[in-house]
């Protein structure tokens, strides 16, 4: 491992990707790292290595560009098994996108449309925790990342040729900061689908519900709705059940949830008894029910549609509906995820905001005057 390393640290860009396997946990599992730097393809077995300092230094190395395509699951596994963020990171994905040639293209589809080579994609959902792992599974992780690395100048010299390649790695760290960010426990609940339909100490209890299912979630390394499926905690909100019994008068709880986790709901709900109504969450406003939503969604989407046609990208690149509604929400609402992140919405983000800002600041019913200057970190 660490003469490899010692042989990357020379390179200018090295290709990475990862296979992990993420069926009931709430982390993802790091089952193989795949490199290339253009002269030998490794594959790195995290089950039987102890020591990564050398591996995350290198991925780390901002001297080294790392090229990934759709990284976001990547950046999350880093995360979480080696407790880094690679930068910085080209993603070939976003720059193909942003060079012209469409938005959203899978990594086989991009390889045959500049490579000409069709991937064979059938070990893509194997367990690659099992051990050993068959020749057709290393040839398959192998291909990712022999390909990746030849798509790379390609991609690099249209964005650099646009004056978009600055884009590439500012989009990479905006997405790492949101992977990093966590929503504190207390407005996890503001996530909730339909939390709408709760008020007062149903909401309260919806509140207590959310924290409690994550807090127990990351214990247990289990996914969310394992522990509890989102659409029961807002039945048992809405019913407020005092037993066992009236639990079991929940349609959509199993009898495993109640036997497991049973008893931590109901105590939740007796503890709500003791709370004061000060401490009730406000009501959940929801855009939908501004009259003026409509209308100031239209003109930030306006916003995006001739700056999309400006700089010459699909307008989704720009700003899709659900990131026109977080910018709404952050600039309406006292308590929104984002905000809660200490983080700006993705419209005054980077060279989103850039484009964006000045004519965004001239929608009627939008107030960003207090927004921190474009680029500038939330959490200094």
């Amino acid at each position: 491992m660490n003469a490899y390393c010692a042989q990357l640290a020379k390179a200018e860009a090295i290709a990475v990707d990862t296979e992990f396997v993420r069926t009931r946990t709430l982390y993802p599992k790091l089952g193989l790292i795949q490199i290339y730097d253009g002269q030998q393809i490794a594959l790195i077995d995290p089950l039987e290595i102890s020591d990564f300092s050398a591996l995350k230094a290198i991925l780390t190395d901002e001297n080294i560009v790392k090229v990934l395509h759709s990284c976001s699951e990547d950046i999350e596994t880093f995360i979480c098994a080696l407790d880094i963020v690679p930068k910085p990171i080209f993603d070939s994905q976003f720059a193909a996108a942003i060079v012209g040639m469409g938005a959203s293209l899978g990594y086989a589809k991009l390889v045959e449309v500049m490579l000409d080579i069709q991937v064979d994609k059938g070990e893509s959902r194997t367990d690659w925790l099992a051990r050993p792992l068959s020749p057709e599974q290393c040839r398959y992780a192998a291909y990712d990342v022999l390909y990746l690395y030849q798509l790379y100048p390609t991609l690099r010299d249209k964005a650099r040729a646009q004056g978009r390649q600055a884009w590439v790695f500012a989009e990479m760290d905006n997405l790492s900061r949101k992977k990093l960010s966590q929503i504190p426990y207390e407005l996890l609940y503001l996530n909730i689908k339909n939390n709408w339909h709760v008020k007062g100490k149903s909401l309260y209890v919806l509140q207590q519900l959310a924290a409690w299912r994550a807090k127990e979630a990351q214990q247990r390394d289990l996914a969310l709705n394992f522990v509890v499926r989102e659409t029961n905690l807002v039945e048992v909100a809405k019913k407020l059940p005092t037993s066992k019994n009236a639990l079991h008068q929940i349609s959509g709880l199993t009898p495993q949830e109640i036997r497991i986790n049973g008893q931590a709901m109901l105590d939740i709900v007796a503890a709500a008894e003791q709370v004061d109504a000060a401490q009730y969450p406000q009501p959940v406003e929801r855009l939908v029910d501004f009259s003026r939503f409509k209308k100031v969604a239209a003109a930030v989407r306006q916003v995006c549609l001739q700056t999309a046609e400006k700089l010459d990208v699909p307008v989704e690149l720009i700003g899709s509906k659900k990131q026109i509604n977080q910018l709404i929400k952050w600039s309406w609402f006292n308590e929104d995820d984002t905000r809660a992140q200490g983080l700006l919405p993705d419209l005054l983000e980077g060279w989103r905001g850039e484009h964006l800002r000045d004519a965004l600041s001239n929608v009627d019913g939008l107030n960003i005057v207090a927004a921190t200057k474009v680029g500038e970190s939330t959490d200094a």
